[in-house]
């Protein structure tokens, strides 16, 4: 498994201090079916390291990693224990040294462009920017990002209120939060709704939106009197195209058959990656065939497997 990349497709890790480690699996349950698969367990508390021990034993499906990891022998625990990627509120050296010895990811802290340089000169591609609202937050990221290639996980004030301000910025990996985790819902037992928390910061995430209406026409001669004749109807402005003509930005007449029996739908979302990624989670399929990137590697559109009510439906990016 590829660490970084995973949690980049979760997007969001909910990051835990947990008094409790008999409470630890049934609330990474409450994450996993609320939607997020991850959790950084960190060492704030005494109860770190067992919790982290219970959560990769009985829920192996789950990526737990550790955070708030400040010395080697606390790394030696959270690799004896289980966790898959380690996390430091600062830049340690013995940290990041011991991580990349032992073959571990570490994301450590870096708020500073020093931080941030020794983190390119040991050889790191994502760190943790902590603390990412009191450092400026992503407007402070976009600044110094052209300077230093690095991806980041923010984590430090952010919440629902600001989240897509983070995730919509290419540069950022993941998010790190506690407003789906907090003390008081751990400690009172209130796993549902830690649940319709984190699904809701899920949705929030994605964004799911229509974006068009695809219909499968004849020729191209269909394909025109059709968005010619819905723009004047409804006073929409007819725009031709190369494959397609549009009437507005929400039908789309296709000049000749494509996809699904009768056309496509198409589905607007923040991310098609962490889309197709959270899907995935729920048994959907994808035409691989159908993928198309952008320059830098990320998905800007794919097709589910399959029809719904005689359309075949793709996801589009924002």
């Amino acid at each position: 498994m590829d660490v970084l990349k995973t949690l980049s497709n979760i997007g969001i890790v909910p990051v835990i201090a947990i008094d409790d480690a008999d409470r630890a699996v049934d609330l990474v349950k409450a994450l996993e079916k609320g939607g997020l698969p991850a959790a950084e367990i960190t060492f704030r508390t005494a109860a770190g390291q067992e919790a982290i021990k219970r959560v990769a034993k009985e829920c192996p499906e789950i990526l737990v990693g550790a955070g708030t990891v400040l010395t080697a022998r606390q790394c030696d625990e959270a690799i004896e224990a289980g966790a898959k990627f380690i996390v430091a509120p600062g830049y340690f050296d013995e940290v990041v040294d011991h991580c990349l010895e032992h073959g571990i990811p570490v994301l450590p802290g870096c708020a500073t462009p020093s931080e941030m340089t020794k983190a390119i000169n040991a050889g790191l591609k994502t760190v943790k920017f902590f603390p990412a609202e009191a450092s400026g937050g992503v407007a402070y990221l976009k600044s110094i990002a052209p300077v230093f290639p690095l991806n980041f996980m923010p984590t430090g004030g952010v919440n629902t209120a600001n989240l897509l301000s983070y995730l919509t910025f290419d540069r950022i990996a993941s998010v790190g939060g506690t407003w789906m985790v907090k003390k008081d819902l751990i400690n009172e037992g209130r796993f549902e709704e830690i649940t319709a928390i984190t699904k809701e910061a899920v949705k929030t995430m994605l964004g799911f939106e229509l974006r068009h209406v695809g219909i499968n026409c004849k020729n191209a001669e269909e394909a025109e009197r059709t968005a010619k004749t819905i723009a004047a109807l409804f006073g929409f402005e007819y725009k031709p195209g190369n494959s397609s003509d549009f009437a507005g930005s929400a039908v789309e007449c296709m000049k000749s058959p494509y996809l699904g029996t009768n056309g496509h739908i198409g589905i607007g979302t923040n991310s098609v990656d962490r889309a197709v990624y959270h899907l995935g989670l729920q048994g959907v399929e994808f035409d691989e065939s159908t993928r198309k990137t952008d320059p830098k590697g990320k998905t800007k559109a794919i097709y589910l497997k399959g029809e719904f009510g005689g359309f075949a439906v793709h996801l589009v990016q924002k």
